[in-house]
């Protein structure tokens, strides 16, 4: 199966979709990211607050697939944004996953009212350097954040990792991403809590009935032809190829007009607005 790839800003080369590891941990996850891999995903997204950076890296450890071939990101929690906190929190998650190096590594959250993301970013910086992380990014920031960022330390994030599906399609800030060069990827893209409400929704039913794709489907091609790179998650094989066939077709603009009318003010899955959500 042929899975497109995007250059982001720093030259890497990534594949159009990744594989989200939450809730994935011990024996049960290490067969579910072993599953991805054997089912051709390429890219595995994990955090430090996931607790399963280990189960992600044992996963890879006995994979056949080769490490170089593999993409992995982790992400700093919310209060280690001191930089040297900041330091011993990468290398602690590279020993938990068995790395040498982590290709992509974000700030997960701004916590804005703690106000040392920028603090943090230098520490990804300098890890960067040091060879510990091919590629830096951010995680949940606003246009806001990502202005002082450059501001203060003249380096863009390669990717910024958001919520969205359809009812939260956060147009504003995809389109901000673009327009900086900055690749944005998708968090709960078919969005977890809400995908039953989703899966019965009468307008992607229509369209996946069109298409003979399932409503998953419909939704994770929405977020390709928006340019956003969706992380779906499942222990299931059956789902996991399910979810990788999305480059065999194409919705209309109408379409793609009819999923992003959706959108709601309050669309959230877990209430996280990012001005003032606190990770721990």
């Amino acid at each position: 199966m042929h899975i497109p790839t995007k250059m982001l800003n720093d030259g890497c080369v990534v594949p159009a979709i990744g594989f989200g590891t939450f809730s994935l941990q011990g024996a049960t996850g290490v067969r579910a990211v072993d599953s991805a891999l054997k089912n051709n995903y390429r890219w595995l997204d994990t955090a430090f607050t996931y607790e399963n950076e280990g189960t992600v890296g044992r996963a890879i450890a006995q994979s056949s697939v080769p490490r170089e071939e593999i993409i992995i990101t982790s992400k700093l929690p919310g209060r280690c944004h001191e930089y040297n906190k900041a330091v011993y929190t990468i290398q602690e998650s590279l020993y938990r996953a068995n790395l040498d190096y982590f290709d992509f590594y974000l700030i997960h959250w701004p916590n804005p009212k703690h106000d040392k993301y920028v603090e943090a970013w230098q520490a990804l910086i300098d890890a960067q350097k040091w060879g510990l992380i091919r590629s830096i990014g951010v995680s949940n920031f606003l246009p806001e954040h990502i202005e002082r960022l450059g501001n203060e330390t003249g380096i863009l994030p390669s990717i910024n990792q958001i919520e969205m599906h359809p009812y939260l399609n956060n147009r504003n800030l995809l389109e901000y991403n673009q327009s900086k060069g900055i690749q944005t990827q998708s968090w709960s893209p078919v969005g977890n809590r809400l995908v039953t409400e989703l899966s019965s929704h009468p307008l992607i039913s229509k369209m996946g009935a069109k298409y003979e794709k399932s409503i998953t489907q419909i939704i994770l091609r929405w977020h390709i032809q928006l340019g956003s790179i969706p992380i779906p998650s499942s222990r299931r094989s059956a789902h996991q190829l399910e979810n990788i066939s999305i480059f065999d077709f194409e919705l209309t603009d109408e379409e793609m007009a009819l999923i992003d009318s959706l959108t709601k003010p309050d669309g959230h899955v877990f209430g996280q607005e990012p001005n003032t959500y606190h990770e721990y």
